[in-house]
């Protein structure tokens, strides 16, 4: 099934992590807590060949998620997957009371994922046993990160939550006032999300206390990239914002010819975003100098990621493009027979991306 809420919630569940982790690590949404989409994963510079398909029984707006050697994705089927990277068989599902749009995050053997059945799900990975799970009052389309040793995590209800990673202890919940579809992005003591009036809002996220507010003139889909300056996002007013982290006053702001619903990219100095115009830009993160702008032939709502000077991202063309993140030229594409709305895993020389139909592919 599709409606105009599942097309918005699944833009913002668009995110994903680029990396395996290993041991005690984590892998979530945006490859790191701050959300940058940069990860030193290799990833292929030519394209030669589909490794293997996986076909999920329903549509995937979740991004897969990579660890320990397993890749995780959420399918409408209200079942978590949880498939071999290695072969692209299934290793075991989990399954919610909804659907599932919002990308799973893993750490030290829990994985983390957030359902439509107004939930957050904390299960073993081992055992698929229950750990400990969060109602909410509202689906929870945006996903969650995790930093030392807290979970942060936003529902449709407005909330965003902060619970212990391990046993789900509540240390806050702060009232936005509006829905909460972008996925909160954690830099020093603040946390950064966008809600669906229009605003990023900064948080403690020590205390749950708000630092300030940013309006836009469109509600926020895009979930933000942090650096030690600014807070990056779209806007579904066709705008690109860099706003400072400290004040809470723009930086800078670029417009485009399309809502802008892609999560953005922090990488040697730049940051790259895709829009609703179909285009892909890449900015200069200290002043919006435009360093360059690739068309696709259709919209773009995918958040972009990085990794061996390479630029990933899936358009609703139904290709999947990697572009040189210095001069935005085109390395490869490779096409699928759907759209894609989903953020390409980067890992071990492979490239993981799921379309709407609910195909995961691994190409190298």
């Amino acid at each position: 099934m599709f409606n105009n809420k599942l097309l918005v919630s699944g833009l913002v569940a668009l995110s994903i992590t680029l990396t395996a982790c290993g041991g005690g690590k984590t892998s979530m949404f945006r490859s790191d807590a701050s959300h940058t989409g940069s990860v030193s994963a290799s990833g292929p510079k030519t394209l030669n060949t589909l490794h293997w398909k996986y076909s999920a029984p329903d549509k995937t707006y979740s991004s897969p998620v990579v660890a320990d050697g397993v890749i995780f994705l959420g399918s409408n089927d209200n079942y978590l997957y949880a498939i071999q990277q290695e072969n692209g068989q299934l290793k075991w599902r989990f399954k919610t009371g909804g659907n599932i749009e919002a990308t799973p995050a893993v750490s030290n053997g829990i994985v983390y994922i957030g359902s439509w059945d107004n939930t957050m799900y904390a299960i073993k990975e081992s055992t698929q046993a229950l750990v400990w799970k969060e109602k909410t009052d509202g689906p929870l389309s945006s996903s969650p990160v995790i930093a030392d040793g807290v979970i942060y995590f936003a529902s449709e209800d407005g909330k965003l939550y902060a619970r212990d990673a391990g046993n789900g202890f509540r240390k806050w919940s702060f009232d936005a006032g509006s829905p909460i579809y972008s996925s909160p992005a954690v830099y020093g003591d603040y946390v950064y999300f966008g809600t669906l009036s229009g605003e990023m809002i900064s948080v403690n996220r020590n205390t749950g206390q708000e630092y300030w507010r940013f309006k836009t003139n469109g509600k926020i889909h895009s979930s933000p990239a942090v650096n030690s300056n600014n807070v990056f996002f779209g806007s579904d007013d066709k705008r690109v914002y860099a706003v400072n982290i400290h004040t809470g006053q723009q930086s800078w702001v670029k417009k485009t010819a399309g809502p802008v619903l892609s999560s953005p990219a922090i990488y040697s100095g730049n940051v790259y975003i895709g829009s609703k115009d179909g285009y892909i830009y890449a900015y200069d993160v200290s002043d919006g100098t435009r360093k360059w702008e690739y068309r696709t032939d259709a919209a773009v709502f995918s958040p972009v990621t990085v990794a061996s000077d390479t630029v990933f991202v899936g358009s609703t063309d139904g290709h999947l493009y990697a572009l040189d993140a210095a001069e935005g030229f085109l390395r490869w594409k490779y096409h699928v027979s759907s759209k894609i709305y989903t953020a390409a895993a980067v890992d071990d020389d492979h490239v993981y991306f799921n379309s709407v139909k609910g195909s995961l592919y691994a190409v190298k």
